[in-house]
């Protein structure tokens, strides 16, 4: 594995990835899930999509540092940036600069990321189906044993103290409303109080997604949420 972060590419401006920071984001390379809706297929692979100029980190940190000032914070995000072991590196290069860290993770690696929370300011945790039903999440990951990891790294995160979002990327043709209200119910017994409900966009990935239907989830649903959480985040598609 290369001894500098595998950068996909980098998001200049964002105000939505870290929540109340102006950010820059920057995706790492390579994620072993294949979950069908995924926004960012093409950065599945290791290695850059065909035909894109390869992107070094050395670059970007030095592109990060005369944005020092201009921006608060930078976010890692991708693929799945724990499967990168420069990762540690680069936040902390990213640290001097000035910059505080944000990380957006899926909690597939859950040592390595145990390994950076001491770097990172804030972490945002996708949480893809209701933990207790393995077999719901490895339909959505493509991947067996996928929810084993999950459970590790939201004890993590809970106990770390580190500024934190549990989210979940919902559309009724792979969650149903009781399936959220399990994902939801299971965080908030863990000690959760942050919870985000991101509805999934159509994207042009294998899943072929139509936009969900007004009205999922029913508004029963969105006030038990709202009841569970201290801070509960809606995105619309």
């Amino acid at each position: 594995m290369s001894d500098e972060l595998r950068v996909g590419g980098v998001t200049p401006f964002t105000t939505i990835d870290y929540p109340g920071q102006l950010a820059a984001v920057v995706f790492v390379l390579g994620c072993p899930w294949k979950c069908g809706y995924c926004h960012n297929p093409h950065l599945q692979s290791r290695d850059p999509p065909a035909g894109a100029r390869p992107l070094r980190w050395r670059e970007v940190a030095s592109w990060l540092r005369r944005r020092a000032g201009l921006i608060d914070a930078v976010v890692f995000s991708g693929g799945e940036p724990t499967i990168d072991a420069a990762l540690g590196e680069a936040m902390t290069q990213a640290r001097e600069s000035g910059l505080r860290i944000g990380l957006h993770t899926a909690g597939i690696y859950p040592r390595r990321l145990e390994a950076v929370l001491p770097l990172v300011d804030w972490v945002g945790v996708d949480i893809k189906a209701p933990l207790d039903m393995a077999g719901r999440y490895d339909r959505i990951t493509g991947v067996r044993d996928s929810a084993g990891p999950v459970r590790q790294v939201v004890r993590t995160v809970l106990d770390s103290g580190v500024a934190h979002e549990f989210r979940t990327t919902a559309h009724p043709d792979f969650l149903t409303e009781a399936d959220l209200l399990r994902i939801a119910e299971g965080l908030a017994r863990e000690g959760a109080t942050s919870f985000a409900l991101q509805i999934a966009r159509p994207v042009a990935s294998p899943m072929r997604l139509l936009p969900a239907a007004r009205g999922y989830p029913s508004a029963d649903v969105m006030a038990r949420l709202g009841q569970l959480f201290a801070n509960f985040i809606h995105r619309p598609a």
